[in-house]
């Protein structure tokens, strides 16, 4: 083997030139991969982040996922049975026995759990009139499920307790409704329920629907302005593990009955673009990949063809086809590694790089430069595409070379 090694060192250095083309090639293609997947990947996770922080993990509805069966359809499950306009019930909206879930869920290990009554509320301040959602917390179970505190830049989430009617907003809404803390505005909600809040919080999460439409009261409040009285309509549960808030919704709903909804499944589509992203993204740094590929098996190709009389005589010197496939073999995997380590110095430059630019402009997630992604997994997914295509480029050729008739080789020279 160290023979072997030796001629392939031997017969690169020969063509310097070309060698050093092929392995920028390489370098090249693995620093682009490299810098383009960082941006990428640092990107998404940035934005999972951000919806992970201000949304819960899983979220239980006051609500089925199917509709209940009718009583005709129960009466004969197997007959020919057509129910039309059928009504549903008036019912009262409303997690049932919200107290017992709620202490289920709190005795799971790595799971938190907080009450939320949701609901519509007209926002009046002066002659302006805004619409937004309200949600009832309580506190000191909500600072455990959502992150929302973290983004408040003024007052706090205890503040609903030491105010009267203290209602917290966010920044865009309350820019919207012209007013800042302190101030005193109208709630009105479909029931009819108006009552008098003071903006006793702002928050900025960067998300401009929930900084432009969405506001935190206590859940008693809540329950005052929507009238419905030891009542909440869902249940906000946070997890640990959060890869784990999937499969853990699907538990939850087939216990309980409730429809619930993983972060994941409320945000389908947009991973679905992520998706699509990542597609995109590999296809173009794998193209760069092959054409550095296309010229490794160019100068593998020349090599053997130059070399048909050496060739020749390794093979009668008692080298085996074996032998001289991985010869040549070798040659692309050198190339290959080279590049790749190359690559992945250069990779690192690029992102090192990037993270110096700065857009100028003042985001409303307070970002104003590249979010990138350093994870190792990128370099070794880069290296070894770079290191496989290398290996492939290289094949062909080795296998022509092992294959040629040493004695048909000194008849045509000579």
């Amino acid at each position: 083997m160290n023979l072997i090694l030796d001629l392939a060192r031997g017969m690169l250095r020969r063509r310097r030139r070309q060698t050093l083309v092929s392995v920028l090639g390489v370098a090249l293609g693995v620093a682009f991969f490299i810098a383009i997947a960082g941006m990428m990947r640092g990107f998404q996770t940035y934005f999972v982040a951000q919806i992970i922080d201000v949304a819960p993990h899983i979220t239980i509805k006051d609500e089925t996922r199917e509709p209940p069966v009718q009583a005709a359809m129960l009466a004969s499950p197997e007959g020919a049975v057509s129910v039309r306009g059928v009504r549903p019930q008036d019912s009262i909206r409303g997690i049932r026995a919200a107290g017992e879930k709620l202490a289920t869920l709190e005795a799971m290990p790595g799971v938190a759990a907080a009450p939320v009554l949701g609901g519509q509320a007209l926002l009046r301040y002066g002659s302006r009139d805004v619409s937004a959602t309200l949600l009832g917390l309580d506190p000191e179970r909500h600072r455990r499920v959502s992150n929302i505190e973290k983004d408040m830049f003024a007052g706090r989430l205890e503040d609903l307790r030491a105010t009267a009617n203290g209602i917290i907003i966010g920044e865009a809404l309350a820019q919207r409704l012209g007013v800042g803390m302190g101030d005193t505005i109208s709630a009105i909600s479909p029931a009819g329920v108006v009552l008098s809040m003071r903006v006793a919080g702002l928050f900025r999460t960067g998300i401009q629907n929930v900084d432009q439409g969405q506001g935190f009261v206590l859940l008693t409040v809540q329950q005052v302005l929507q009238n419905r009285p030891n009542t909440v309509n869902q249940i906000l549960v946070r997890l640990a593990d959060v890869t784990q808030a999937e499969p853990m919704a699907r538990r939850i709903e087939a216990r309980f009955g409730n429809r619930t909804e993983s972060w994941e499944e409320q945000n389908r589509n947009i991973l679905t673009v992520f998706v699509i992203q990542n597609a995109i993204m590999y296809s173009v740094t794998g193209a760069i990949l092959l054409v550095a590929a296309f010229g490794i098996y160019n100068i593998i190709s020349t090599v053997v063809f130059e070399k048909t009389r050496d060739i020749a005589i390794l093979k009668s010197l008692g080298f085996a086809e074996g032998d001289i496939q991985r010869l040549f073999l070798v040659q692309g995997l050198v190339v290959g590694v080279l590049g790749a380590v190359l690559g992945c110095a250069l990779g690192a430059a690029m992102i090192e790089g990037l993270a110096q630019v700065r857009f100028g402009v003042d985001t409303p997630a307070g970002q104003d430069r590249f979010v990138l992604s350093r994870d190792w997994r990128i370099y070794l997914i880069a290296s070894g595409f770079a290191v496989a295509s290398s290996a492939v480029a290289a094949l062909v050729p080795a296998r022509r070379a092992s294959r040629l008739d040493p004695v048909q080789v000194v008849r045509g020279a000579a």
